[in-house]
C-alpha cells in the first residue's frame, strides 16, 4: 500500500488565567486551553493523525497525561516525535488538512503563522498545509466559549 490516511481529533476546555496556544502560536485572549501539556489542540490532533496513519497508537501511548515530565510541555515535541515515527516507518507526508473549531477568539489572523510553524516541523511547504477555522454559531460548549476542538486529516505516501 503506497498511500495511507490518518485522522486526529482533540478537544480542550477553555479556562481563565492560562495561555491560549494553537498551532504553536500564543493568541491573546482572556482564556486558555486547559491541558496537561500546553493544551495545543491543533498539534495534539496532528500528532494523533500522524500516529494513526501508520497504526502506531495515539498521543497518550507516547506522552501520557499521567507522566509529570509532559506537564506544561511544548506540544511541538509531540509532533516532531510523530513525524520521526512516520519517517522511520518509510513514509513521507503528502499533505495536511485541518479545522480548528472555536467561537472566540477569531484565529484567521494567526493561520499563516500556524502553517509556517507546522511547515518547519514537518518539512512540508505551506501550500501542503491547510488550516481552516469555524465556529458552532454559539451552540454548545464551544459556542459558549468554554472549549475548542481541532480535527486533522493527513495523507502519507510510501517513500522511495
Amino acid at each position: 500500500m503506497n498511500f495511507r490516511i490518518g485522522q486526529g481529533f482533540d478537544c480542550h476546555q477553555l479556562i481563565d488565567g492560562i495561555s491560549l496556544i494553537i498551532g504553536g502560536v500564543s493568541i491573546e485572549y482572556t482564556k486558555g486551553s486547559k491541558g496537561h501539556s500546553d493544551g495545543d489542540v491543533l498539534y495534539h490532533a496532528l500528532t494523533d493523525a500522524l500516529f494513526g496513519s501508520i497504526n502506531a497508537g495515539d498521543i497518550g501511548v507516547y506522552f501520557p497525561s499521567t507522566d509529570p515530565q509532559w506537564k506544561y510541555a511544548d506540544s511541538s515535541i509531540f509532533v516532531k516525535h510523530a513525524c520521526k515515527t512516520v519517517t522511520e516507518a518509510g513514509y513521507v507526508i503528502a499533505n495536511i488538512d485541518s479545522t480548528v473549531i472555536i467561537q472566540q477568539p477569531k484565529i484567521n489572523p494567526h493561520i499563516q503563522k500556524m502553517k509556517t510553524n507546522i511547515s518547519e516541523i514537518t518539512q512540508l511547504n505551506t501550500d501542503q498545509i491547510s488550516i481552516k477555522a469555524t465556529t458552532t454559531d454559539y451552540l454548545g460548549f464551544i459556542g459558549q466559549s468554554d472549549g475548542l476542538c481541532a480535527i486533522v486529516s493527513i495523507l502519507i505516501n510510501k517513500s522511495g
